[in-house]
């Protein structure tokens, strides 16, 4: 099948590690709340998930799971110990049996001062202003790091071709980061106390999982955008300083880190720098200078992965000064890839309202895509604690919206 030639380098392969995905569109890891009471997959997870398979993207991260139940910050959340590593193992071996052609990477997780109080325990780096939590003791730290590295060993055992190590977006990864961790302990202060979290994961990773098949890599937030955050130039400071988030990056890759998926922000903090909003959809373009900045720290063999390209839809956006055909997802995706600004173009809100988008592209069937209309509908499912789906295309993630609405009126506030 021919390829139309204004998306030729988004559908061709690429090496990732030992794996190659068969072209370079990713869903992102979506969090959509729906595993059982013992936080495995339920026949609703399994339906998302065939259908992403079917949709032949490159990369599919499978949505942040949580490396123990304690500190989640989804009722429903799915989770990695050993206990769920059947029913994960049933997900993958299904998945396969759709479509052998996309890397299916798992996301593990925790979600630290993001865990939700009324059913999780709240725990923290060092408490920050709104969120706080049970602060963390550096034994806490140490079994938690054990956690995660217990929780790769399920997902390599359940067949996943790789894991996304979060250190993103808020979670406990991205926690230990911030310049605001400027505690007196073994995992604060110095940039190299900092980041002993996350090296001792992959660390340890790399011990325990003896299989140079299994793909290591993570998603970071260059910048968090508020005072302390990642990416800044002091604890008490928003201005961006990305020397931090680019040592991180070969830090990573010294311990075997194959991909780093490129994001910003905090959603509960920073929701629009994280995700574009669609009225105002210009932090977008600032995603793009992130991927730059990684791809040239990054070695050539890693693959970078950017963000934030849901918004640019199929042209039909709010971004001003532009052709309407150099506008959109296919013509950003494959500029970035053919300039160097990344490798492969991730989505996440368009992967709810339809993961089958790389499939109908690879076609030039543009039309029968539906494009996210960036509503963000799905994220207030999300903040409610509600099974997570596009409201625009499918009736019954609608109705849900609608009754919660109905008994609990409208939301004050959009963080998740």
């Amino acid at each position: 099948m021919a390829i139309p030639t204004d998306r030729e380098h988004l559908f061709k392969e690429i090496k990732i590690g030992n794996r190659t995905a068969p072209n370079r569109i990713a869903l992102n890891a979506m969090e959509c709340n729906d595993a059982d009471k013992e936080g495995n997959p339920t026949e609703r997870t399994h339906k998302r998930y065939r259908k992403a398979v079917e949709g032949n993207a490159g990369v599919i991260v499978i949505e942040a799971i949580s490396v123990i139940d304690e500190s989640r910050g989804r009722l429903n959340q799915l989770i990695g110990m050993p206990a769920n590593q059947k029913g994960l193992a049933k997900l993958i071996e299904d998945l396969k049996k759709v479509n052998k052609k996309p890397l299916l990477f798992i996301q593990l997780t925790h979600s630290g001062e993001l865990s939700e109080p009324q059913f999780s325990r709240r725990v923290c780096v060092k408490p920050l202003p709104g969120l706080g939590g049970d602060l963390l003791t550096e034994d806490e730290a140490e079994q938690i790091i054990k956690n995660f590295v217990l929780a790769a060993k399920v997902a390599h055992d359940a067949g996943a071709d790789g894991i996304d190590v979060k250190l993103c977006h808020g979670y406990v990864g991205s926690q230990f980061l911030r310049p605001y961790n400027d505690r007196k302990w073994k995992y604060g202060g110095p940039w190299q106390n900092r980041t002993r979290f996350a090296y001792e994961i992959y660390e340890r990773i790399g011990r325990e999982i003896n299989d140079p098949g299994f793909v290591v890599g993570s998603k970071i937030s260059v910048w968090e955008g508020f005072p302390g955050g990642v990416g800044t130039v002091g604890p008490d400071s928003p201005i961006m300083d990305p020397t931090e988030s680019l040592d991180l990056v070969k830090g990573l890759e010294q311990r075997g880190g194959k991909f780093i998926l490129v994001s910003s922000g905090s959603p509960s903090i920073t929701l629009a720098l994280t995700q574009p909003d669609r009225d105002i959809p210009d932090y977008a373009y600032l995603h793009f200078y992130f991927q730059k900045l990684v791809r040239g720290a990054a070695r050539p063999e890693t693959v970078v992965i950017g963000g934030a390209y849901s918004v640019f839809r199929n042209g039909q956006n709010k971004f001003l000064a532009v052709n309407r055909e150099e506008s959109s997802f296919v013509y950003w995706g494959n500029k970035n890839i053919k300039d160097g600004v990344c490798d492969m173009a991730s989505v996440g809100r368009q992967s709810l309202a339809d993961s089958t988008m790389p499939v109908k592209l690879e076609a030039g069937k543009d039309n029968e895509v539906d494009w996210c209309t960036c509503c963000d509908n799905c994220i207030e499912l999300l903040i409610r604690q509600l099974p997570v789906g596009c409201t625009t295309y499918d009736k019954e993630y609608a109705k849900a919206l609608a009754d919660i609405r109905k008994k609990e009126g409208r939301l004050q506030e959009k963080h998740t």
